[in-house]
């Protein structure tokens, strides 16, 4: 049985880099935990908290709620960037 932290950590409304997670998580169990085979895939959820972290940070400036945008939200953001 999951946590409710871990729970929250898989639902899509509040981690925005579930895809970047699972996907660094499966490239480690296919090579075995090795860290140097998956440094685009760090990279990518690297590059994916920071680009939600400062979006978070500047609607929380901003007073807007909730301060993680929903899933649907960031999809519209993200299209609306190209």
């Amino acid at each position: 049985r999951m946590s409710r932290h871990a729970k929250k950590l898989r639902d899509h409304d509040v981690n925005p880099c579930l895809a970047e997670t699972d996907a660094s998580t499966k490239c480690m169990d296919d090579n075995n935990y090795k860290k140097d085979m998956c440094t685009d895939y760090f990279l990518k959820y690297k590059n994916c908290r920071k680009f939600w972290h400062g979006i978070m940070m500047q609607r929380k400036r901003n007073g807007v709620k909730p301060e993680m945008p929903s899933a649907e939200e960031r999809k519209k953001i993200l299209e609306s960037m190209g």
